[in-house]
C-alpha cells in the first residue's frame, strides 16, 4: 500500500479501518463481498474518513492479526482464507487482510444465513444482496448456466420446437457473409438443440431450457430491449421512445434499425459513386446490440436499453460481469460466456463469429472510423458501453452529431460559421467533465473515490472538478456531508 494509492480513498477493492471493531461482523461484510466479487483489500490502521495513517503498536499487532484470521475462520462460509500481512506505510505498521475471488459462491456470514448473509460490492460499498443476485452467485458457484436450467411452467410441442429450427436456420442464411458460408448452412434439429441446452430430455420428452424460452420470447420471463432517443445528454427530455420484445433476432433487428434511423447519414465520394456513410459504423452498432443480448444476465429482469443522446450511442446491459471477467480482459478479447446455449445459438445463426472477439472488434471499427475509443462503464450492476458521436472525416463529406438543421439524418458538408464545416473538439479537461457527468447521472450518492476510480483518473483531480461544478452551478448537493446526493442542473 503506497501513500498514493491511500490518498486515493476507499474503491471498490479497497476499504480502510482505523481500528479492529470489537464486534468482527462490521467487517466480515467486507470479507464476504470481496469474496463474491473481484476481490479486495481491508486495510486497518487508517482512517477511512481522513485517510490518516494511524497504525499498530508493535506489541499489539500479532495478536490482531490473530484475532480477524480466527474472525474469518468462525464467520464465514464457505471457508474463505484470507492473506494477512504486515506493511509500514509513513512509519507506521498497518494490517493489510487480501481477500482473493472465490470459486465456492455464494459466500456469506454464518450467523445470517444465507438468506440474509450473502455481501456483494457495489460503486465501492458493501451492499445486502438481492434475490437475483445471489441465484447469480449460486450458479457461477455451481459452475452451471441459468439459460440451460429447466424453464417451469413453459410446455412446448413438436411443432413449436420445429418452428424454432427453421427460424433459426433462416437466420443463420439471412446473416451468412458469403454464398459459401451459406451453402455450408446445415439444418439444425432437436439433437443439435440438446446438446446445446436449448431442450432437456428427460424419460424421452423434451422439455424447453430457460433459453428456448428466451430465444422465442415465450414462456412468461419479459425480455424486452428499450430504446430511446434523448434531447441532450441526460434522460431529462425523451423524443422517442419504443421497448421490442419476441425472438431474440426480430430485437437485435428492431434496436438496430431504431439506431440507424436516429444517427446521421452523411456521403462520400469513392471515385465516381456516392456512398452513404453513419456516422458511427453500423457493424459495430449491431455487433454491441448482439454482444448485450447473448452475454446480459437473465437472471435480472431489467431490460437491455439502447439510447441516443445528442453526443453519444449508450448500451445497457442488465448484471454484473460473470465471475473471472474484468473490463481489461473483455477489451482484449478474453472470453467468459454467461449464457452457453445462447451462445451456441447465435453462432449457428451467425450472429457471432468467435467467442470472446467481439469487443476487440467494436473497438477497432469505431476508431477506425474516426471516433474515440469506446467507454466502458460498471460491471458491478450492469454494464454500459457509450460510444461517443462525432463527426466522420471522409475524401468529400463531414459528418457532425451536432448538426441537427436536416433532423436524424442530416448531412453536414460545410457552415457559414468560419469553421468549414468542422467541430472544435472538446479539450481533455471538458472530456473528463462530461464523463464525470455521467457517471454521477448514473450514480448520484457515489464516493468521489468511486469516480475517481471509473475515470481512471486521481480523487483529487475529482475534487477539484467538483468544486469547480458547484461554483458555476452545474452541481447541487443534497442529503448530508457524510451521505451526499448530487443533482445535475444542466
Amino acid at each position: 500500500m503506497t501513500i498514493e494509492e491511500i490518498l486515493a480513498g476507499e474503491s471498490k477493492n479497497v476499504e480502510f479501518k482505523e481500528n479492529l471493531p470489537e464486534k468482527s461482523i462490521k467487517y466480515m461484510k467486507s470479507v464476504v463481498a470481496f469474496a463474491n466479487g473481484t476481490g479486495g483489500k481491508i486495510i486497518f490502521g487508517i482512517a477511512d474518513k481522513t485517510r490518516e495513517v494511524v497504525g499498530f503498536d508493535k506489541e499489539d499487532v500479532f495478536k490482531k492479526m490473530d484475532a480477524i484470521a480466527n474472525a474469518v475462520s468462525d464467520s464465514c462460509e464457505p471457508a474463505i482464507i484470507p492473506d494477512i500481512t504486515l506493511q509500514t506505510v509513513d512509519g507506521k505498521t498497518v494490517i493489510v487482510v487480501e481477500v482473493s475471488e472465490g470459486r465456492q459462491r455464494p459466500y456469506y456470514i454464518k450467523a445470517l444465513g444465507r438468506d440474509g448473509g450473502v455481501y456483494v460490492r457495489v460503486a465501492g460499498t458493501t451492499r445486502l444482496a438481492d434475490e437475483y443476485m445471489i441465484k447469480e452467485l449460486l450458479f457461477e458457484g455451481s459452475n452451471r448456466y441459468y439459460d440451460q436450467a429447466l424453464c417451469t411452467g413453459l410446455n412446448v410441442t413438436d411443432e413449436d420446437i420445429d418452428a424454432l429450427c427453421k427460424a433459426m436456420k433462416e437466420q443463420a442464411v439471412k446473416n451468412a457473409r458469403t454464398e459459401e458460408q451459406k451453402a455450408s448452412i446445415k439444418d439444425v434439429g432437436r439433437q443439435q438443440l440438446r446438446s446445446w441446452g436449448v431442450l432437456i430430455e428427460r424419460d424421452g420428452k423434451d422439455y424447453p431450457s430457460n433459453a428456448f424460452a428466451i430465444l422465442t420470447g415465450n414462456g412468461g420471463l419479459h425480455v424486452a430491449t428499450q430504446c430511446g432517443v434523448f434531447k441532450g445528454t441526460t434522460k431529462a427530455v425523451f423524443v422517442d421512445r419504443r421497448e421490442y420484445t419476441g425472438p431474440l433476432w426480430e430485437q437485435i433487428d428492431e434496436a438496430f434499425q431504431f439506431v440507424l434511423r436516429n444517427i446521421h447519414l452523411g456521403a462520400t465520394i469513392v471515385g465516381i459513386y456516392r456512398q452513404d456513410v453513419y456516422e458511427i459504423p453500423p457493424d459495430a452498432i449491431r455487433e454491441l446490440i448482439i454482444n448485450a443480448m447473448v452475454h446480459r444476465s437473465y437472471l435480472d429482469h431489467g431490460t437491455i436499453q439502447v439510447a441516443v443522446y445528442d453526443n453519444r450511442l449508450e448500451i445497457t446491459s442488465p448484471g454484473k460481469l460473470p465471475m473471472g471477467q474484468t473490463m481489461e480482459r473483455m477489451k482484449e478479447g478474453y472470453s467468459k460466456i454467461r449464457n452457453e446455449a445462447l451462445a451456441h445459438a447465435f453462432a449457428y445463426m451467425n450472429l457471432i463469429e468467435h467467442w470472446g472477439s467481439g469487443i476487440p472488434r467494436i473497438i477497432d471499427k469505431v476508431k477506425a472510423a474516426g471516433l474515440q475509443e469506446p467507454e466502458f462503464i460498471g460491471g458491478e450492476v450492469d454494464l454500459r458501453i457509450n460510444i461517443y458521436r462525432g463527426q466522420i472525416h471522409t475524401n468529400n463529406a463531414i459528418i457532425n452529431a451536432n448538426d441537427t438543421k436536416n433532423g436524424a439524418n442530416g448531412v453536414k458538408c460545410g457552415a457559414d460559421d468560419g469553421t468549414n464545416g468542422t467541430e472544435v473538439p472538446l479539450n481533455k479537461e471538458q472530456t473528463q467533465i462530461e464523463k464525470l457527468l455521467q457517471l454521477i447521472e448514473k450514480n448520484p450518492s457515489a464516493t468521489q473515490a468511486y469516480y475517481a476510480e471509473e475515470m481512471g483518473i486521481s480523487k483529487r483531480t475529482v475534487s477539484r472538478m467538483f468544486a469547480s461544478l458547484q461554483e458555476k452551478g452545474r452541481l447541487v448537493q443534497s442529503g448530508t456531508k457524510r451521505k451526499a446526493n448530487w443533482k445535475i442542473i444542466r
